[in-house]
């Protein structure tokens, strides 16, 4: 298919706006403050293989983690399977997650009796059971004490709500009209997701916009290899240290990150980086790389189309049994302060 340069932009910058306006929907629906007040929510828009088609606006540490879950998920409910109306969720993780008050909902997009992409929110619930309120232990020393678990999951069968599913996961919170407000919320935004993608494909056609979309994907692959290609090939390392993993208090936690630059691609090697952590501070895959992303996202050109194809000139070491990846059922509900601290570091 011949590509119009400026159907392409349009396109592009209509995708962005969706993602913007699920964001927009899943924070002013809210019922906690956590997302209300702070914002910490996030939406996107991914293809029938789990690849980011346009992320919203929102908190960096998001940037790339949805995708992983929006992978499983394809991965646990193939495409050709799902039926309009259809939602699914998760927040294990160790299977496609990343903490447990971080739930991912998507729906399915159709298009032409297909399933051609998938609306995706994440969105940081208030309170998801476990030992302490909020579920954000901060001397966890096992993930079933941070709150319930979420394997890849469906909620709703054909527009058809799972009330059994609905009522077992409200029973184990301790706030269970909050909890469903926003679970609700992410509802309505990844729905309004597909609304307005499906009339992108009523005015250009389904076959035009996949078409558009894998371009968007291809271009924002070659402009960051592109800016790869700038760096000079080499072995860059650094390492930096948590000051501890808040059980173990005085002991120092070690990360370490070697970027390997080769022509246009760069590898992260993690290598060398301390075993994983008895407390809450361990970093599963999807956060790791929500920081690696970030990073690379941060070295590139703002113009660059903000989509999965700009990871694809990247790869990660990431050494099982470490802080940036850990084994279960080790506790990761403070992964943040871990995600800054390998952003620092690389």
């Amino acid at each position: 298919m011949a590509i119009d340069p400026i159907l392409l932009e349009v396109l592009r910058n209509r995708l962005d706006a969706i993602a913007d306006e699920m964001e927009l929907t899943l924070l002013k629906s809210a019922a906690s403050p956590i997302v209300k007040e702070g914002l910490d929510a996030s939406a996107a828009l991914f293809n029938a293989h789990g690849e980011t088609i346009a992320q919203a606006a929102a908190i960096p540490i998001h940037l790339g983690a949805l995708q992983f879950a929006a992978q499983r998920l394809v991965r646990a409910f193939p495409p050709e399977r799902m039926q309009d109306g259809d939602a699914f969720l998760l927040n294990d993780p160790y299977d496609g997650g990343t903490h447990l008050p971080d739930i991912t909902l998507a729906v399915p997009v159709f298009a032409e009796g297909r399933a051609v992409a998938l609306a995706c929110t994440m969105c940081h619930h208030q309170d998801v059971g476990g030992r302490t309120p909020g579920s954000v232990p901060t001397d966890a020393t096992e993930l079933y004490q941070e709150g319930m678990i979420i394997p890849p999951t469906q909620l709703f069968r054909a527009g058809e709500l799972d009330e059994n599913l609905l009522r077992v996961l409200t029973r184990n919170v301790r706030l269970p009209d909050v909890f469903t407000g926003d679970l609700m919320a992410q509802l309505a935004a990844g729905r309004l997701g597909g609304v307005r993608l499906q009339e992108l494909v009523v005015a250009h056609g389904t076959s035009t916009v996949v078409a558009y979309i894998e371009e968007l994907l291809s271009r924002a692959e070659r402009l960051t290899r592109a800016q790869i290609a700038d760096i000079p090939d080499g072995d860059y390392a650094f390492e930096d240290w948590l000051d501890d993993d808040g059980v173990n208090i005085g002991q120092p936690v070690k990360i370490a990150v070697t970027l390997r630059v080769r022509g246009s691609s760069m590898t992260f090697d993690f290598t060398g980086s301390d075993p994983q952590v008895r407390g809450p501070f361990n970093s599963v895959p999807a956060s790791t790389m929500s920081a690696v992303y970030y990073a690379v996202r941060a070295i590139s050109d703002a113009s660059i189309p903000n989509n999965g194809g700009c990871f694809r000139a990247v790869d990660a070491v990431l050494p099982e049994g470490t802080i940036v990846n850990p084994r279960p059922p080790a506790p990761v509900s403070c992964r943040t302060a871990t995600i800054k601290r390998i952003a620092d570091t690389i």
